[in-house]
């Protein structure tokens, strides 16, 4: 008997279509409602780089005196700090008035799309610091560093 594959990927790159939101209030991780979602703040637009906003586990080893082997399970679960890095406007009209040091909320990460019956991300998070990027070759962007504050809800379904 031959394995059954894996159901073929419909592959695509981020650039047009992940999304982020910065949402103020959502009353369940679990469960965003789609107003509580609408009540957001889309960045996509203004996004030039994004940095962590993923969850990664620690590896415990778990060894008896039955055996040699030392085997492990999952241990803790944690998310790197994050950040996102967006640009920065001549007349100072841009991220720095949305998410100030230590404002409050969520990200929800859309990696397909804000589109209904697909899956996001929502990580509980605070500003750590927007510190404005100094390199004078480029556009000018400010690099919005997160906390990530409670475990994150992941695959979560897109409310219509």
């Amino acid at each position: 008997m031959v394995a059954t594959p894996i159901s073929a990927s419909s592959r695509y790159i981020p650039p047009g279509t992940r999304q982020y939101y910065y949402v103020p209030t959502i009353a369940s991780l679990a469960s965003p409602t789609r107003i509580e979602l609408d009540a957001g703040t889309d960045l996509t637009g203004e996004v030039a780089d994004v940095s962590g906003f993923q969850t990664t586990s620690e590896s415990t080893d778990t060894p008896d005196l039955g055996s040699r082997f030392v085997s492990k399970i999952p241990g803790r679960i944690s998310a790197d700090d994050s950040s996102i890095t967006m640009y920065a406007s001549e007349d100072s009209q841009d991220v720095r008035q949305l998410l100030p040091r230590d404002t409050a909320g969520y990200i929800v990460q859309f990696p397909e799309g804000d589109i209904a019956g697909r899956t996001m991300d929502v990580f509980p998070v605070k500003v750590a610091s927007a510190p404005k990027m100094t390199d004078v070759e480029d556009p000018a962007k400010i690099e919005v560093q997160f906390t990530i504050t409670a475990e994150p809800e992941e695959n979560v379904t897109v409310p219509a």
